[in-house]
């Protein structure tokens, strides 16, 4: 990928990263900014999600991407429109680093409206920090002005991705998560341009006595994936919440220095830690509830369910990512309401498979559009800007070089929604007792017979009377529901097989992997 190929447009200020202190000032000042009683900001904004429909790659050829994608003289259009209204705003400049290893890391730029300051602190508290300000030059940079309308596309908002130049540009959204994840979409080209595949992953190092195991665990946005990487097992300890690097070999690059995590019913008692950490006063939350005291409420779900916070993984107990070696195992989330296992455990070319269909069930992180619907959207990673062909095939190869045991956890129910009398829900307590059992290496297995995958025949920590999670044929067998779970097993095979086949680049034994 080759660095921009302009400087920054003129504006009729600069701000060049400033402290975190005066970007918080700045963010205090914000109309829509409140204080809360942890002397932290919570910003209400006006877009509640990602916005997927406005997101175009810009590319010579429109019709020939299997992107969403706009033309390379649409895109400078778009340039041009936001460098006249830059022109006359004020703009703060934050730098720093996507990942720490002097050796991988990529120096990355944020341009943002000095209007819309909580971007740029939320921004700060994830990219790794400068060496120095002396001879710094992005290859990666996010021009965003919030308050830019871009009249015909959909909301009047356009993100516009420029991989060739390496400036991804967003118009008319205030949500944060348009800022982290322009700088990690174009990063995900990157990793894979280098030989590597680009994890939509958390990461976390689980001590055991055979010595510490370093586990990956990737889904969509909403499944679980904080949950699973924060929560404690054996003194285990979170080293990346949302993006990873896979290299050859098995080696593992961290990305961010900071988390974005979701806080919608975020528990003291479950969630200690991502708790403690958004109720300091480092923290910037994002459309939490919070009431005329300063009060915050994370279950009130009335304006939306994708309340979200950052913090600084300095202000928490967490791994070092400069400690990261090759990763042992990786865990697939599938929110999943039906015949899913809370584990099963998968052979390579499975694990290639169910990566690539990337299975679950939609949350508010998406969008409206996507909440509560089944989705699969190909390695958990909605923001590779690619063919996707290139994923599963990468991911088939990555595992003949370096054999990592990849599992499927469902972070849902087993036997039907919650609300249906005979589903049994996989709680957090159970994914931990899974995730303790895999890196110890104390889980019985046994074969299924449906999906020709591992199931588990016995999880410390899981009592019998909740073992249904783990063998969804004997729950619903035990229900007199035999002939519902045999459709299901059949739709299943037939629908995943039929998704696998669209992408005609994919490997054939990789398709082959989900009939069983």
């Amino acid at each position: 990928m080759a660095k921009q190929m302009s400087p920054l447009p003129d504006a009729k200020s600069v701000r060049v990263n400033p402290t975190p202190e005066e970007l918080k000032a700045l963010a205090a000042e914000m109309p829509n900014a409140r204080r809360t009683r942890y002397d932290n900001l919570n910003v209400q904004t006006e877009v509640l999600a990602r916005s997927k429909a406005s997101t175009f790659v810009v590319v010579d050829d429109p019709d020939a991407s299997s992107q969403q994608a706009i033309s390379r003289e649409e895109g400078d259009r778009i340039a041009r429109l936001q460098d006249d209204y830059i022109a006359e705003r004020d703009m703060i400049i934050v730098d720093g680093y996507i990942g720490d290893d002097p050796e991988f890391r990529t120096p990355a730029r944020l341009y943002v409206e000095q209007a819309n300051a909580n971007i740029a602190g939320m921004q700060k508290q994830l990219f790794f920090d400068l060496d120095s300000d002396e001879g710094f030059e992005p290859e990666l940079t996010v021009i965003y002005t919030p308050n830019l309308q871009v009249e015909g596309y959909p909301s009047d908002r356009a993100i516009t991705v420029d991989l060739e130049r390496g400036v991804t540009r967003v118009c008319n959204s205030d949500y944060f998560g348009e800022s982290k994840k322009g700088g990690l979409r174009m990063w995900n080209k990157l990793v894979y341009d280098r030989g590597g595949l680009p994890l939509h992953a958390g990461c976390k190092v689980i001590p055991t006595d055979a010595g510490d195991k370093v586990g990956l665990i990737v889904g969509l946005s909403g499944t679980g994936k904080t949950t699973t990487t924060f929560t404690r097992q054996n003194g285990s300890l979170p080293v990346q919440d949302d993006f990873v690097a896979m290299m050859p070999g098995g080696k593992v690059y961290a990305t961010e220095a900071g988390c974005f995590a979701k806080t919608f019913a975020l528990s003291e008692e479950d969630e200690p830690t991502i708790h403690g950490a958004v109720i300091r006063p480092e923290a910037y939350l994002e459309n939490v509830s919070q009431d005329d005291s300063g009060e915050l409420d994370f279950f009130d779900e009335s304006y939306t369910q994708n309340g979200r916070a950052t913090f600084s993984f300095s202000t928490i107990e967490a791994g070092r990512a400069g400690d990261l070696e090759a990763a042992d195992f990786l865990l697939i989330l599938n929110r999943n309401e039906n015949i899913i296992p809370a584990v099963a455990k998968l052979d390579a070319r499975q694990a290639a498979a169910y990566f690539m269909l990337g299975e679950t069930q939609g949350t508010s992180a998406g969008g409206a559009e996507e909440a509560g619907k089944s989705l699969r959207v190909p390695g958990t990673n909605p923001f590779w800007p690619d063919d996707h062909d290139h994923q599963g095939n990468r991911f088939l190869e990555l595992m003949s070089e370096h054999q990592l045991d990849v599992y499927l956890l469902n972070t849902g129910t087993v036997g039907g929604p919650p609300a249906n009398e005979g589903s049994q829900k996989v709680r957090i307590p159970h994914s931990s007792a899974i995730v303790k059992g895999i890196a110890e290496g104390t889980i019985e297995w046994e074969h299924d017979p449906d999906f020709g995958y591992q199931v588990a025949r016995h999880v410390p920590g899981i009592e019998p009377g909740d073992e249904g999670i783990l063998r969804p044929r004997e729950l619903y067998e035990s229900q007199g529901r035999s002939d519902e779970y045999g459709r299901i097993v059949e739709k299943l095979k037939s629908e995943r097989e039929e998704f696998l086949r669209g992408f005609p680049a994919l490997s054939e034994e990789i398709v082959a992997a989900v009939r069983g």
